[in-house]
C-alpha cells in the first residue's frame, strides 16, 4: 500500500460516514466526510498536509484557505510549503477590520484558494470572486477530497482549476453506518 492509499484508508476509517445528511449545496447524500475529525487530529492534518504540497502549483505566492473547513488545512499546508496564508470569511465582520480575508495580502498575488471537501463549488466560486475584487490573480484552487459532483466543471467556468487529493475513486463505495 502506497503512503497515499494508507492516509486515504484512514481518513476513510476515521471520517466518512453513512446515512441521510444534507449538504450545503442543499443535496442529500448516503455518504459524508466529517472533515473535522481529519483537520482535528494533529497527526492526520499533518499527513493531509505533507500529501498536499508537492500540489501546490509552482507560480503560488499566498494560500488562502476558506472558513471555517479550510483553515486547518491551509494553516498545516503554510506550514510545509514555507507560503503565507490567508484565511477567508464567508462574509465581513462590521468590526475590527471588516476584512474579508486576514492574514497576508492578497493583492496582486497568486493566490491558490484551499479547501477541505467540495462537491458543488459553490463556496468556492463565492469566496473567488470575493478575492478577485480585492486584486487576487486565482487560477487553482486544492482541495482535500473532491466528492466528483460537479465541483470541478463549476470552477473550470469561472477559469479556475480544481486541483484535488483524492476523489471518490479512492474511497470504496458507502457499506453499512460509522459513527
Amino acid at each position: 500500500m502506497t503512503p497515499l492509499q494508507s492516509l486515504a484508508a484512514e481518513i476513510d476509517a476515521r471520517c466518512r460516514l453513512s446515512g441521510d445528511f444534507l449538504l450545503r449545496s442543499g443535496r442529500r447524500t448516503r455518504e459524508y466526510f466529517d472533515k473535522y475529525r481529519f483537520e482535528a487530529a494533529p497527526e492526520l492534518l499533518a499527513a493531509v498536509a505533507r500529501e498536499l504540497s508537492p500540489l501546490v502549483p509552482a507560480e503560488t505566492e499566498v494560500l488562502a484557505g476558506l472558513e471555517m473547513g479550510g483553515i486547518p488545512v491551509v494553516t498545516m499546508l503554510s506550514h510545509y510549503c514555507g507560503m503565507p496564508c490567508a484565511f477567508v470569511r464567508k462574509a465581513a465582520k462590521p468590526y475590527g477590520t471588516a476584512r474579508i480575508s486576514e492574514g497576508a495580502e492578497v493583492r496582486a498575488k497568486r493566490v491558490l484558494l484551499v479547501e477541505d471537501v467540495v462537491t458543488s463549488g459553490g463556496q468556492l466560486l463565492l469566496s473567488a470572486a470575493d478575492l478577485r475584487t480585492l486584486g487576487a490573480r486565482i487560477t487553482h484552487a486544492l482541495c482535500v477530497i473532491d466528492r466528483g459532483e460537479g465541483g470541478s466543471d463549476a470552477l473550470a467556468r469561472q477559469g479556475i482549476r480544481l486541483l484535488a487529493l483524492f476523489n471518490r475513486t479512492h474511497f470504496p463505495p458507502p457499506a453499512g453506518i460509522r459513527s
